[in-house]
Formats: C-alpha cells, structure tokens, sequence
C-alpha cells in the first residue's frame, strides 16, 4: 500500500458445511467472504461467520453488506483482520469509527488504537508482526502466537512496515460478566 486511498488486502475462502435432504453432510458454499469492510486508512476486516445478534436475523450466515460491530450481542464473530503500518492509517477515520463503537479510550491512550470492548477474544497472528499494547506492557506477536483479551483495554501497533494478518474468534459478555 503506497498510500491511504488503496486498500490492499487478499480474499478469505470461506468453506461452509451443512446437511442434505437425507441428513448427510455436504459442502453448502464455497466462495470468498462476503462481509468485508474495506475502507482507506482502516484495518480490512473480513468477517467469516457470526452467531447471536450478528447473524442478522437467522440468515445463514448474515448477508454481504450487514454491519458488525466489535462483536455479535449473545454470540461470537469470526473476523479476520489485515492491519497495515500505523504510519498509513487515516488516525482521524479511525477515532470516528471508535467512538461510533463507543469503545475508544479518551483518557490518555499510549496508541491511537486503543479500545476496550465487553468481549472474551481469542487473537491468533497468521502472517506479519503486530505488538499488543495493554495500558501497562506490551509485547510482539508473531505467525502462531495467540492471545486471549479479556475485556481489556488494548491496542494494535503494528510497526513493521508491512501488513500484519490476524484471525479474531469474539465472544460477546453480559456487563460485569467475570472470566
């Protein structure tokens, strides 16, 4: 990405099971993931499948074009995220998309990527290098490193100079629900 007005990323194929008429397992859709939100100076995210709220009422999975939020109300998402340097972020963009979440940290955050959301997420790197951010502490993540955010508040830096790929499995907690 030369700039803030491309928005590069690659598909994800999304392999869908089901049942036919006599009960026996079938492929039901093979194709990319429709739920892709692609927009200048944003991370892209793809999301996968989603239970609960998300799913848009009953469809299976929801529609392509259905908003998501961080997560799914009484469910889980499955998003997979390309984030790009920080230096190509549209910071500004971003702090909107955040605040229209009502998840961004308005105190004194360390990144301008800080959020905290009321979910349990399982964070896996694919390809690239990110550094998890927490308000105290940070750490590097590399293909194969997983991280379990806990309703925290926290950040994603990525400062390699390249994209970094991540997979993201939400789930949705009731306020003041413990882990």
């Amino acid at each position: 990405m030369n700039n803030i007005t491309e928005v590069a990323y690659k598909p994800v194929r999304r392999i869908v099971t089901g049942h036919n008429e006599a009960g026996e397992s079938i492929i039901t859709s093979d194709a990319n993931t429709p739920n892709v939100l692609a927009q200048a100076g944003k991370p892209v995210a793809q999301v996968v499948w989603a239970t609960g709220v998300g799913r848009a009422d009953g469809l299976d999975p929801a529609p392509a074009g259905h908003k998501f939020g961080f997560h799914s109300d009484e469910g889980s998402l499955l998003r997979i995220v390309d984030f790009p340097p920080d230096e190509v972020y549209d910071q500004e963009k971003l702090v909107e998309f955040l605040d229209s979440e009502g998840v961004r940290d308005k105190k004194k955050p360390r990144h301008f990527w800080f959020h905290k959301t009321q979910s349990l997420d399982y964070a896996v790197v694919l390809e690239g290098e990110i550094v998890a951010m927490m308000d105290h502490g940070e750490t590097v993540m590399r293909p194969g490193d997983v991280l379990v955010q806990r309703a925290t508040n926290h950040s994603w830096s990525n400062r390699s100079g390249r994209n970094c790929r991540m997979l993201f499995v939400l789930l949705a907690l009731k306020e003041g629900e413990e882990l």
